[in-house]
């Protein structure tokens, strides 16, 4: 196979990967259309086939489905093992993906500035585990206010009104695990030996 119909080839298999994504989060076009801003029909098409994809469309779906690049076209793996951390500014934090899959469980590094005080609770479908790993996070969960610092950790069902960030004093890096429903973490734990 030649590199034109390799393209071609790997250019085919975005659209029925998209559809995939979407179905497996129950996330529909109407849904998906108003989080990235592309039109249903657009959508439709480029999951059917019948639209190319392009930057400008496979962009937005990306950020959207919290996934790389890579992962939504089915880039080819490269031979070094290595994960390349690429950083990204998402809502004034900067968040490092730790992970490659587009399904399942994921997991971020997240460095929230000492500005990002001021709460914006938002609901979503998920589950999500938090570990501060330096400084002091605000977690706001319904009507309930905490400060975590350094070394602690919380989980909570992500259909509730939640939001996190900095406490104001200073900046916080946190560890961020998310699952879609269904998809919660398990703690393995041997009994005490009396």
């Amino acid at each position: 196979m030649d590199d034109l119909s390799a393209i071609t080839a790997a250019l085919d298999r975005v659209g029925p990967r998209l559809k995939r994504i979407r179905t497996q989060r129950g996330v529909t076009l109407t849904d998906l259309s108003e989080r990235t801003g592309i039109s249903k029909s657009t959508l439709s098409r480029l999951e059917n086939g019948q639209r190319r994809p392009s930057l400008e469309l496979l962009l937005p779906l990306a950020q959207t489905y919290r996934i790389p690049l890579d992962d939504l076209v089915g880039a080819p793996e490269v031979a070094d093992p290595r994960i390349r951390l690429k950083p990204r500014q998402l809502n004034g934090r900067t968040v490092i993906p730790l992970v490659r899959r587009p399904n399942g469980i994921q997991a971020w590094k997240i460095i929230i500035p000492a500005d990002q005080s001021t709460p914006n609770p938002r609901v979503h479908d998920g589950y999500e585990w938090l570990y501060v790993m330096s400084g002091r996070m605000r977690l706001i969960i319904g009507d309930q206010d905490f400060v975590l610092g350094t070394g602690e950790a919380t989980e909570f069902d992500t259909q509730l009104p939640h939001w996190f960030g900095s406490t104001g004093e200073g900046p916080a890096e946190v560890l961020s695990i998310f699952g879609r429903p269904g998809e919660r973490m398990h703690l393995h734990t041997t009994p005490d030996k009396q």
